[in-house]
């Protein structure tokens, strides 16, 4: 009598997560994840960025925390090995990497050490030599702690695979010489513009950041473009109808929408800052943000009456959060509250729950008879009989 042989199905096991240093699998959509450099910012996001997005980052009146959260970003690239794609027009990029924060690597002590090996298990004695579980096998943590007082060293940062894109390589470059291999975008847009996608395009073919590719070993490439949208990127195009100017620039939202498209086949992120106080058609600024998928805007409170306040007297602004993405789910997942504020303390960024201390001014007088209670030693009224 044939006896039935059962065999493993390798159809049927679950297929591994994809090992990159410096990610992690969301516990929501199972969508892959890197950290901002904020702990606080991955909190809020349910985790961190998601690999394959599109994060922009709308400044403050002086750009100053927009430009802190972007080297929050790149620090963690530069700790993590991930790769680099910096492109701006305002100065030099280089100078943007001469002022990343200084991270604070958690080293155990000799005296710690020591401890950990003479503590040996007294009671569970025959699980001493069993396998010890790694709970995260890439030997890279997720996420790290900066010291904003001080600088990264300067031999830390040449180590990481950094690539500058500046303002004179993208005006010498000349559209019709496109590079091998890419495909021209049909989206009109400005020189400056489509060279610069054209060089994202390009960077991530060679690197083989694709989806499709199969390198020896993953990595992920970090996209972050300062200020897109300023000036030095070229005069917006505005129209005035019934007195009032309002921005047409669609080369921006052309640009945007085809960096998310490329985006979402390829191992990268994106991180763009956009100086919205310049852009005064909240139309214009609305059309920006659908063309993302995760939006914030920093609202700070330098320059402006809140400053004054006591109320706002332990943050430095409002950290408003606009919208989040929704990947491999229905929809989004929204945090408990969306009141938060950040504050910078002397090494610090912090993003916190708006929490407004009680209103105990004089103008507030607390009646010591309300009506409609009545106590026991109440003798004008005889609503209740004892």
């Amino acid at each position: 009598m044939a006896t039935a042989s059962f065999s493993k199905n390798k159809s049927s096991q679950r297929s591994r997560v994809l090992q990159i240093p410096g990610t992690k699998p969301s516990l929501f959509n199972h969508q892959l994840l890197v950290s901002s450099g904020v702990p606080s910012f991955d909190n809020l996001l349910g985790g961190g960025i998601a690999v394959g997005s599109l994060v922009l980052i709308e400044e403050d009146t002086f750009g100053h925390y927009g430009q802190l959260l972007l080297k929050y970003f790149l620090s963690e690239a530069v700790m993590t090995g991930q790769s680099i794609l910096l492109a701006g027009t305002e100065g030099h990029p280089q100078s943007v990497l001469k002022e990343l924060p200084k991270p604070i690597v958690d080293d155990v002590t000799p005296v710690q050490s020591n401890m950990m090996q003479t503590d040996e298990m007294k009671i569970a004695w025959r699980y001493q030599h069993l396998n010890k579980y790694q709970s995260n096998p890439t030997a890279v943590k997720f996420g790290h702690y900066y010291d904003l007082s001080q600088y990264m060293d300067e031999d830390l940062v040449s180590s990481a695979d950094v690539t500058l894109i500046t303002s004179q390589q993208l005006s010498q470059q000349h559209l019709h010489e496109e590079p091998p291999g890419i495909e021209p975008t049909n989206l009109e847009m400005s020189a400056c513009l489509q060279c610069l996608l054209l060089n994202i395009q390009q960077h991530i073919q060679d690197g083989q950041f694709g989806t499709q590719d199969q390198p020896e070993k993953h990595n992920v490439l970090r996209i972050a473009i300062p200020s897109l949208g300023s000036p030095l990127w070229g005069n917006l195009k505005t129209s005035e109808s019934d007195g009032l100017l309002s921005i047409v620039d669609t080369d921006l939202l052309r640009f945007l929408l085809a960096l998310r498209a490329i985006l979402r086949s390829s191992f990268a992120v994106c991180m763009v800052t956009v100086p919205s106080l310049i852009m005064e058609d909240a139309n214009f600024i609305h059309k920006i943000e659908r063309l993302c998928d995760t939006v914030v805007h920093l609202e700070s409170f330098a320059g402006s009456s809140r400053s004054e306040n006591p109320l706002y007297k332990e943050y430095h602004g409002l950290f408003h959060v606009k919208q989040l993405p929704k990947l491999n789910a229905i929809k989004c997942q929204m945090p408990d509250t969306t009141d938060w504020a950040f504050k910078l303390r002397r090494k610090k960024f912090v993003i916190e729950k708006l929490h407004l201390p009680p209103d105990l001014s004089e103008t507030v007088s607390r009646s010591e008879s309300r009506p409609g209670i009545i106590g026991c030693g109440t003798t004008g009224h005889r609503h209740l009989d004892f």
